[in-house]
């Protein structure tokens, strides 16, 4: 005996709601046989109808419309079991079941529930943490999909970033997986249905043009195909535009090798519900997966982070003859600069400044190299020039793809004298006890671009009290929200205004300077600063 029926979850829980009249009527007022409340619900929505043997779903001139499976329905449109429906765009989304006792429907009943289940449990399965998630619904719809139609194999394709069809999961019946190699047939029929959005059945391979174009599947002895879209639903929350968003995401095809298997309408419309189903958990369980991927990503930057800045030197270093103070905030979450202390073999301390092109990943990997490098070369170098020459040999020697640094790199001696070399990187300040300050450019091209260049040195002498700020382009790049970069001269205004502050105030001063003067702008490149200063 045949049973209608619509089943939906509201305010009061899981509902299920006999159809038990020829014209069965919903709406907000309390006399129709479904009565449901809400903004968008007319005082008489609509109605089903039994006319001829089929229900149908009129609606009553609603103002917000009434809906099956995703599309409004006009004015009358046929209604078929498991169908989806909405009255306006917001819950509850009823689900019309006609069926019969030992049909496929009931089959269908519990895949359908099945997947529903598995959407809804995700969440728990997050904790989980399994890589096979995702496989296992694939499994399972594909394996309900066999049982309801009787077919011999089904296969799914899900859309990869570029919107073509990849192949994802073969099944045979009795549970058996096929790779992508044995699962061999015809892209046109998933292709079609993927682009147009519309379910295809073939009855017979054989008839008509199938036969000229198709002759590969054919050849495999497949008579009988069904593919249906897996596609998700979305009702648009703006007032002005209530109609439905359908997003594709893949196809769900199914073949057998003999003729008609797949020919029933019950059959069709049970996958079809159980396609849309199935999209809900393959999309939930495909945004888990990128979930956790972007929390692993998220916890290897982390850690990454913690190694680059375990790299840098400690912040301040104190010296019988200088003070140091030094410090580096990246763009991202690992960033492209670095700064150094060196102590040297004669009693001289190095100071190292370097910027390498780009950011994030690529330009961390890079530093960590060069840092190395420097260290590696400049200790036991004859002069800041010498030490120049050795690292961009070594760098050009690598020859990675447009990659380069601009360096500054100094030696300070007990008695004053400083002596540097610039690998085109932004000329340091030097401010004087009292106030007068220059710039520092002298060197040769940045580090890596030409292995025979040529690298000069000068030597100054510095007097207790004068201050050498060595900074990166992000620092005097940064910008405002008008666009108006930083630029040298409020660094040189700045470092000449504050020069009587200790070196550790002086610095955390400039760096609260730069992002006063940027605001609400995001950070544009990583920003490094580097200040010494001659004690005695």
């Amino acid at each position: 005996m045949s049973e209608t029926r619509l089943e939906f979850n509201d305010d009061q829980g899981r509902r299920i709601v006999r159809v038990d009249k020829d014209v069965f009527t919903v709406g907000r007022r309390a006399g129709n046989d479904l009565q449901l409340l809400g903004n968008e619900i007319s005082r008489d929505h609509a109605e089903f109808a039994l006319v001829n043997g089929a229900w149908m779903l009129r609606d009553n001139d609603s103002r917000y419309g009434s809906f099956i499976n995703g599309e409004r329905v006009a004015k009358e449109r046929k209604i078929n079991h498991l169908d989806h429906i909405r009255f306006g765009t917001i819950d509850p989304e009823l689900t019309f079941f006609v069926s019969a006792a030992g049909s496929v429907g009931r089959v269908t009943d519990v895949a359908v529930g099945d997947l529903r289940q598995i959407a809804s449990l995700l969440e728990g399965l997050r904790a989980v943490g399994s890589s096979r998630v995702l496989d296992d619904v694939l499994a399972l719809v594909l394996d309900s999909s066999i049982d309801i139609s009787g077919a011999e194999r089904g296969f799914i394709m899900l859309a990869g970033a570029d919107g073509r069809l990849e192949f994802k999961m073969g099944r045979a019946r009795g549970r058996q997986t096929l790779d992508g190699t044995v699962f061999k047939t015809s892209r046109k029929i998933p292709d079609e249905v993927f682009f147009t959005g519309h379910a295809r059945i073939v009855l017979d391979m054989l008839d008509g043009a199938m036969a000229d174009t198709h002759g590969a599947t054919i050849a495999m002895g497949i008579r009988n195909v069904l593919c249906v879209p897996l596609s998700l639903v979305h009702f648009m929350a703006s007032a002005q535009d209530r109609a439905a968003d359908e997003r594709r995401i893949g196809v769900l095809y199914l073949d057998s090798q003999t003729k008609g298997t797949l020919d029933s309408p019950l059959t069709a419309t049970a996958l079809e519900a159980l396609a849309r189903e199935a999209a809900v958990a393959i999309e939930n369980t495909r945004l888990y997966r990128e979930a956790l991927e972007k929390v692993r990503m998220e916890q290897d930057m982390r850690i990454a982070a913690e190694i680059q800045q375990g790299l840098l030197p400690e912040r301040q270093r104190l010296g019988p003859f200088f003070e140091a103070v030094g410090a580096m905030i990246p763009c991202q979450a690992i960033g492209g600069d670095f700064f150094d202390y060196l102590d040297l073999p004669d009693g001289r301390i190095g100071f190292v400044l370097c910027d390498v092109s780009g950011k994030g990943a690529p330009a961390a990997l890079m530093t960590a190299m060069i840092q190395g490098v420097f260290r590696g070369h400049a200790e036991d170098a004859q002069g800041p020039a010498a030490a120049m020459t050795r690292v961009n040999r070594v760098l050009a020697n690598r020859a990675v793809k447009s990659r380069y640094a601009t360096c500054f790199y100094g030696m300070l001696a007990p008695d004053g004298r400083f002596v540097f070399s610039n690998a085109g990187h932004n000329p340091p300040i030097l401010v004087t006890r009292d106030g007068a300050s220059r710039r520092l450019d002298k060197g040769g091209m940045p580090l890596g671009l030409f292995g025979p260049a040529v690298y000069e040195e000068e030597e100054l002498a510095l007097a207790a009290g004068d201050t050498l700020l060595l900074f990166s382009d992000g620092m005097s790049e940064a910008a405002n929200p008008a666009e108006e970069e930083f630029g040298d001269d409020r660094l040189i205004g700045s470092l000449c205004a504050e020069r009587h502050l200790e070196s550790d105030a002086l610095l955390d001063s400039i760096f609260a300077q730069v992002k006063a003067f940027a605001g609400t702008q995001a950070q544009g490149d990583d920003m490094t600063a580097l200040i010494v200063r001659r004690r005695c």
